[in-house]
């Protein structure tokens, strides 16, 4: 992804008694703002929509999805100016712009995908029609987060200040804990357990931290995720 998209501010991570890939188990935070998989792949959706601009191959979806349920519980129409993105925050409104002739739509995000090499926004037919690529099925665009609504406005938020953590596995025994938290602090120099209830049973969270601004803490995932430590995402405290 552009280094321009905000990593996921998330809560907990979950797994049982080793450090792994799974996606995170969250109390707060809504359900499609989890890590997913799809075809082998993890995406981890943002946390914010601030910033965000992407260029790549718009497609769109139409009858065959009409009437079905959407990534965030909606049902799909494809008359309403909607569409999906793999990462972007729900009801986010997004600007759509042709590269080659400039036509523009705004849609709100409300579903996952498309999942298909080089497409980075699937447009309801209506959308897709007001850009005129109803025929022609896909074509380059450039988006542009515009926020989300509150009341009659568009706000966009900044999550990059502030003081974070790197969560880098979460335990049922609180040794592999124990163990994870000696090797990250001899490699990153602070470490901490921090302990989770959750259905009768006990987690522990293994953290990086704390680390002063969102840059930092973005560099500490890159290193911990080429060292192959599981899912590593951002918390901010």
């Amino acid at each position: 992804m552009q280094d321009k998209l905000l990593l996921m501010i998330a809560l907990i991570l979950f797994s049982c008694g080793c450090a792994s890939a799974s996606p995170p188990e969250y109390k707060v935070r809504k359900g499609t703002q989890k890590p997913y998989k799809i075809d082998g792949k993890w995406y981890t959706p943002v946390a914010s929509s601030y910033g965000f601009e992407e260029t790549g191959l718009a497609s769109w979806y139409g009858r065959d999805f009409h009437g079905k349920k959407t990534s965030n519980g909606e049902v799909y129409d494809m008359y309403a100016m909607t569409a999906a993105h793999k990462t972007l925050p729900m009801n986010t409104y997004v600007k759509v712009t042709r590269l080659d002739d400039g036509r523009e739509t705004v849609v709100r995000i409300n579903d996952r995908g498309p999942f298909v090499r080089e497409r980075i926004i699937d447009l309801s037919y209506s959308a897709a029609k007001e850009i005129g690529i109803e025929d022609l099925g896909t074509t380059r665009v450039k988006i542009v987060a515009l926020g989300s609504k509150k009341g009659d406005h568009l706000v966009k938020s900044d999550y990059r200040s502030g003081s974070f953590f790197v969560q880098v596995g979460a335990f049922t025994v609180r040794d592999n804990a124990l163990k994870l938290k000696r090797d990250l602090t001899k490699e990153f120099g602070s470490a901490l357990i921090t302990n989770f209830h959750h259905e009768g049973r006990r987690f522990y969270r293994v953290r990086i931290g704390p680390l002063n601004g969102f840059a930092k803490a973005e560099k500490i995932i890159r290193l911990v995720a080429g060292r192959g430590l599981g899912a590593p995402f951002l918390v901010r405290e």
